[in-house]
């Protein structure tokens, strides 16, 4: 294999690339979100600096069904999505994913620094209920249920389509051959060619279960503010780097912010 070969490799291993190059297009791809109030010091707590929290706070907790997608298939996966401020942008950063599918574990993970492992989670309309749930290691951590289509969001989906172009934050970690984070890096992805397909409100309701390896309920529901489910087609772009831990780069431009950057300690 020559050189170029090497660099032209989508993903590991060679044999058999684990995923294909992107962008990658998603088809019918399903949301139920259910937004609640949690406590601030454990919200504090899972943001990295230099995010800061919202006055307000609130959680995300997410159901994604992904039935058509480009290059990873069908899967379903669910996690934990914290509204939070980098510099005066208000930005998402995703902070717990869980999911039922290698490759978008895989290359979730190596590109965009997606914080994924494998669980067993499910989003079904049972009866009139939507129904989320999210089993690891053979046990429940989490269930959320919705009134089914109990409201239609009015209008051409802007909100919705908002919501879904909204900055999303990552801390990758992904460490060197020494052990040390060779990358440690919050990446932003932006989704687009955003098309709703259908949006609806309704009444919610979230169960979290304690779990050492899937701490979901490390952030405890207080008060669930409402839910929403919708269906849409979109693209997941490739990101860009907007703070490096290891070393001081020019922070993004339009990010609003210019922190000081530590240096990489040396051994």
């Amino acid at each position: 294999m020559r050189k170029q070969d090497v660099l032209r490799l989508p993903s590991m291993p060679a044999a058999g690339p684990s995923y294909p190059a992107g962008p990658y297009r998603f088809i019918n791809r399903e949301f139920m979100v259910i937004t609640y109030e949690s406590d601030p010091e454990a919200i504090r707590e899972q943001l990295p600096e230099p995010l800061e929290p919202l006055d307000a706070p609130l959680v995300n907790y997410e159901w994604i069904k992904m039935p058509d997608s480009s290059g990873f298939g069908s899967y379903t996966e669910t996690g934990i999505v914290i509204p939070c401020r980098l510099g005066t942008e208000e930005v998402n950063f995703v902070s717990q994913m869980y999911l039922d599918d290698d490759p978008p574990i895989s290359a979730g993970r190596e590109i965009w620094g997606f914080p994924k492992k494998y669980a067993h989670p499910k989003l079904e309309i049972i009866k009139d209920t939507l129904t989320g749930t999210l089993s690891y290691a053979d046990r429940l951590v989490a269930m959320g249920t919705m009134g089914y289509k109990h409201e239609s969001m009015a209008g051409n989906g802007e909100r919705t389509r908002a919501a879904l172009a909204k900055t999303q934050i990552n801390l990758k970690l992904i460490p060197g051959v020494d052990g040390r984070p060779e990358i440690c890096q919050l990446v932003a992805i932006n989704l687009t060619d955003i098309t709703v397909k259908g949006s609806w409100l309704g009444p919610g309701r979230l169960h979290l279960v304690p779990h050492v390896n899937a701490p979901v309920a490390d952030l405890p529901v207080k008060r669930v503010i409402g839910a929403h489910h919708f269906l849409a087609d979109l693209t997941l772009p490739y990101g860009k780097v907007v703070y490096d831990y290891n070393a001081a780069v020019e922070p993004e431009a339009g990010l609003g912010w210019s922190p000081e950057l530590p240096k990489r300690a040396t051994a």
